[in-house]
């Protein structure tokens, strides 16, 4: 069975991902595994789409019809947002860090951590037997935490500029590739609410399709909208901002910033070296 338009993506997806799984494999053996590591939630993101974008190509192929695999890979593409939300966070962050400055982290990746539940449960609800309405209320509550939680997150990135003096070297470096990667990630989140938003529903029809929708946003949905937008909006800006933060984690010997401990580097996060 030839594919459509969203199953040519899906398998461009898995060209795309493929290799940056790889990549970030190498990158986490590099800085280590740590709690709340940026690193690792790449290396997440990454399986993510590469599994998102074998279950949507899968369901095209297989015959008859498998309504799971589409609502499988709907619902990874949905979710694949909070773990690259998250891995941003997790670059401002280090495991040594000021305890104040950790609860606040801590307390930011429940957030993220939520948000992502609402949007699985959601989903979950949606397509079930007896699917119901909390489901699309769930699934919205989820995308505008995450863009909640974006906004906190350029926030932070304001304020360690404001401390630019007080960071080292290489986590300057570090906060620039952030700060570059933050248009591209204010897209894709403002994607993400713009596609939920664009149905009351996410079902799966016989026709192995989310529902389709005449509304005024219906263009931005995630499967039954126009897929230039979900190309330029969702594809292209995700794999920028892997792009950016792959480069940096590579190219950027942030373990030479190591430093005895001293008054301004327990102050604020990005001035200790991340493992």
């Amino acid at each position: 069975m030839a594919l459509d338009s969203h199953g040519v993506l899906a398998a461009v997806t898995i060209a795309m991902y493929v290799p940056f799984l790889l990549i970030s494999i190498k990158i986490v053996s590099k800085y280590g595994i740590a709690r709340g590591d940026g690193w690792i939630l790449l290396l997440v993101f990454c399986i993510i789409r590469v599994l998102g974008g074998a279950l949507l190509v899968a369901a095209e192929e297989v015959t008859p019809v498998n309504t799971s695999l589409y609502i499988g890979g709907y619902a990874l593409e949905a979710s694949g947002l909070s773990p690259l939300l998250l891995c941003t966070l997790g670059l401002f962050q280090t495991p040594d860090g000021f305890p104040r400055y950790q609860r606040i982290f801590r307390l930011l990746q429940l957030l993220g951590t939520i948000a992502l539940i609402l949007v699985i449960v959601g989903i979950s609800d949606e397509t079930g037997s007896d699917p119901s309405s909390s489901g699309n209320t769930m699934r919205r509550a989820g995308v505008i935490l995450f863009a909640v939680l974006y906004i906190i997150l350029v926030g932070i990135c304001i304020h360690l500029w404001t401390k630019a003096r007080f960071v080292l070297r290489y986590r300057k470096q570090l906060l620039k590739a952030i700060s570059i990667a933050n248009p591209f990630l204010a897209v894709r989140t403002l994607y993400s609410i713009l596609s939920t938003f664009s149905s009351s529903s996410f079902s799966i029809t016989s026709t192995s399709t989310t529902q389709a929708n005449t509304g005024d946003l219906a263009k931005f949905n995630i499967s039954t909208g126009e897929w230039q937008i979900y190309l330029v909006m969702d594809m292209l800006m995700e794999y920028a901002i892997v792009i950016i933060y792959s480069v940096a984690a590579l190219v950027l010997p942030l373990n030479e910033d190591y430093n005895p401990p001293n008054s301004y580097q327990d102050e604020y996060p990005l001035n200790n070296p991340q493992y």
